[in-house]
């Protein structure tokens, strides 16, 4: 959908976040005149009065009655459209999308760049931001956004610019915005899917639809060329549109590692263990970004060892420093307990406190608790809402003296039990397995708060690099 063919039409805008405003001023920059409507609670409303936009009205109470008198619903993504009021607004006629959905409609009109989008349920930021370090480090101009922290529509000026615009998109999608690029009937040139793993249970309304919801970037959206791991079961039983060409990785016919070393068929090309990538599974996400610059068309493996160049993103296995012997790993970004199964294999070696538990999406954990038999580490100290539920399940493993398990009130009184257990020596890991709604704004706060807890300036650990175009 183009931003002009909204013109004349009954449009409003839901939620007044980054991507809200990213999409106000989309639209008000190119429909100067547009009366719009805004959703929002009462200190955005507050926020957006500042504008002093006599063609903007703000509401700050929402219901089936009040979408369905908009055509267009240009939506935030934390907004799900299977809430109540959405499905039943829809049913009487109103559309809704998202930014992501505008960026790509207007992008299929300039044709300026080609489109790499990658999804999976963990390590789709890492693996997004290698993609486009290593087509930076190969010369080409490349633009870093989505997900990862910078919403699509604003660099829409650039993209709409063909001096400006970036050859590549390096783009990074959630599963709430996947269907953004189906709907827009705009075919990536490249999309990766990494894995699949239950999450966001509450936004889709269960785990068959988030799975749904998660691959319709390489079903419904179509894209030339799909970069799919075989390693996963869900992604190699796939079938995808015949007009889809399917390249794999993690096959011993293409990119994969043996141990740590990297190879490409039967090529050695070289051991991945000192790379700057936390975890065995961010190098494995190496072999998904070869195949993708791959698929392009380029040298992958002459790109290859500027993997050793890249810089780490935050709140992702980050370590922050050590005090007084103990070590400090945000992983904050783990919201799956598959994620805190993965950071603690990072530290196997090491004695650890884990620190979990938060917002309860009402995913299992009884699978997580299964693997604390033979894998668990020092300490786990449970916080949260879901805290008391993790809890229980592990009180069993923990009762064969397996490790210690405590309870936490909150962030604060985790990190102190965490290191009393540790007694001097270890990593306090906190890796919660759990998104951070209600206790904190994002995962980015609730990882800055264990770096202020832990000794350290928050401001220094939180910067993505990369961000943009460059």
């Amino acid at each position: 959908m183009r931003i002009s063919s909204l013109d004349g039409k009954r449009v409003a805008l839901w939620g007044w976040g980054r991507e809200g405003r990213a999409a106000y001023r989309a639209l008000r920059a190119r429909l100067p005149h547009q009366p719009l409507t805004l959703f929002c609670d009462a200190a955005e409303a507050e926020d957006a009065a500042t504008l002093h936009d006599a063609a903007l009205t703000t509401h700050t109470h929402v219901d089936a009655d009040a979408l369905s008198a908009f055509d267009v619903v240009v939506k935030s993504p934390g907004i799900s459209p299977y809430r109540v009021e959405a499905v039943s607004a829809c049913a009487r006629g109103t559309r809704f999308i998202g930014g992501t959905a505008l960026w790509f409609g207007e992008h299929a009109a300039t044709g300026h760049g080609r489109t790499l989008c990658v999804t999976g349920t963990k390590g789709k930021s890492t693996t997004t931001a290698l993609l486009a370090h290593l087509l930076r480090a190969g010369g080409h101009r490349t633009a870093l956004a989505g997900n990862i922290g910078l919403p699509m529509l604003e660099l829409l000026d650039a993209d709409a610019s063909a001096q400006e615009a970036p050859a590549y998109w390096a783009i990074e999608l959630s599963s709430y915005q996947t269907g953004d690029v189906a709907d827009s009937c705009a075919r990536p040139d490249v999309a990766v899917a990494l894995n699949v793993f239950p999450e966001h249970l509450d936004w889709h309304g269960g785990e068959m639809r988030y799975v749904a919801d998660k691959l319709r970037l390489v079903t419904d959206a179509r894209p030339r060329i799909a970069v799919l791991n075989a390693a996963d079961p869900t992604l190699a039983a796939l079938r995808l549109d015949e007009e889809t060409q399917v390249r794999w990785f993690n096959r011993e016919d293409g990119w994969h590692l043996r141990g740590d070393v990297l190879y490409r068929g039967d090529r050695e090309v070289f051991d991945t263990a000192s790379l700057p990538l936390p975890g065995r599974h961010n190098r494995g996400n190496l072999c998904a970004v070869l195949t993708a610059i791959e698929a392009l068309g380029l040298d992958a493996a002459a790109l290859a060892p500027h993997a050793a160049a890249f810089r780490p993103l935050p709140h992702r296995l980050q370590t922050i420093g050590v005090r007084d012997g103990i070590a400090y790993v945000n992983d904050s970004i783990s919201t799956t307990p598959h994620a805190s199964l993965a950071a603690l294999a990072c530290f196997a070696d090491r004695r650890v406190a884990l620190i979990a538990g938060g917002h309860d999406r009402g995913i299992d954990w009884s699978g997580f608790a299964e693997q604390m038999r033979t894998h668990a580490p020092a300490a786990i100290v449970t916080l949260g809402q879901n805290g008391p539920k993790i809890h229980d399940l592990l009180e069993p493993v923990a009762l064969g003296g397996a490790f210690a398990l405590r309870e936490a009130r909150d962030l604060a009184d985790a990190m102190a039990q965490a290191r009393d257990a540790l007694a001097g020596e270890g990593v306090v890991l906190l890796s919660p397995g759990a998104p951070s709604f209600g206790a904190y704004k994002d995962y980015v706060a609730r990882g800055r708060h264990f770096a202020s807890l832990a000794g350290f300036d928050p401001d220094t650990i939180s910067a993505i690099p990369g961000l943009g175009i460059a």
